[in-house]
């Protein structure tokens, strides 16, 4: 005898590798009663494309009509509202593409490259969890490249944004104070933090998946598509701009300021006092029309 064992080839090793992974993984969808759907997901190394691979520039000048890109979040596996709600746009013969966050800065690029060649939307962003960030984030890119945007639906975001000058309407949806979104420099379109933190039955897992707040991100979706409303304003590239020279200092007259009276160039304060906190708003009904969510339009 030779040894009591001989080691296995490479490429056999390998398949075994890959048969004992493959059980391992049917072995814990099994024992934690994971639904089949994320069973068949974890026998692959990556989620079947159920999300829309980053589509080639135009070639040639298209005709504008309704854009939504909708962005999953972490994994492929906890944001599949998005998926629904794409099925749900589509099926009112709207374009509805469905990404991972991770390629925000692909999509921009098609949208971008979209809107100079000559399809000018209107672009509507939608996203959860870490997807919610990169819509946010994605809107401030494309300000920078002079490119409006109708509307932006984050679902439960992670964090606080600036909704930039580009953008005609924020429909936040969210369960935290700390993620509302802000109006950011310039930014003269209309915005809407809607707190469903008092929603027993929603979590940051199943809010993308609310029939609720899907039916309410649908009817604005709708409305901005067949342009009744979220009209985004023109825009232009940011250039900066030359840095004004600064006025020459004059020295003051050489006086005490009277009693009480405060020095010209200088700001009286008093004690800091901590801002307000925001108000929570609450939820309209699905059915209700943008001008009842952000008010009518001047």
């Amino acid at each position: 005898m030779t040894g009591a064992r001989e080691g296995l080839p490479g490429a056999a090793r390998l398949d075994r590798f890959r048969i004992v992974a493959a059980a391992i993984a049917m072995s814990l969808a099994t024992s934690l009663a994971v639904p089949s759907a994320l069973a068949s997901l974890a026998l692959t190394a990556l989620p079947q494309p159920a999300f829309s691979e980053v589509k080639p520039a135009p070639a040639a000048a298209e005709a504008s009509h309704a854009h939504v890109y909708l962005m999953r979040g972490l994994l492929n596996v906890f944001s599949l509202g998005m998926d629904q709600l794409a099925a749900e746009i589509q099926s009112h013969g709207i374009s509805a593409d469905v990404y991972n966050h991770t390629v925000a800065d692909s999509v921009v690029a098609q949208i971008v490259a979209r809107y100079h060649g000559g399809d000018h939307g209107p672009y509507i962003l939608v996203g959860h969890s870490l997807g919610a960030d990169a819509v946010m984030q994605m809107s401030q890119s494309l300000n920078a490249q002079g490119v409006p945007v109708a509307l932006v639906i984050p679902f439960d975001g992670t964090g606080s944004y600036y909704a930039p000058k580009n953008v005609a309407c924020v429909l936040n949806l969210t369960q935290r104070v700390y993620a509302y979104m802000r109006p950011g420099s310039g930014f003269h379109g209309k915005l809407q933090n809607v707190d469903v933190s008092g929603d027993p039955g929603i979590d940051h897992f199943t809010i993308d998946k609310s029939p609720r707040l899907q039916g309410m991100a649908l009817n604005s979706i709708l409305q901005t598509a067949h342009a009744q409303s979220c009209r985004p304003p023109s825009t232009s590239p940011v250039v900066a701009s030359p840095k004004a020279p600064s006025a020459p200092n004059i020295a003051a007259p050489n006086t005490k300021p009277a009693s009480g009276e405060t020095p010209t160039g200088s700001i009286k304060s008093g004690p800091m006092t901590p801002p307000a906190e925001p108000a929570k708003q609450s939820v309209e009904a699905p059915g209700k029309s943008l001008d009842s969510i952000f008010g009518t339009e001047g």
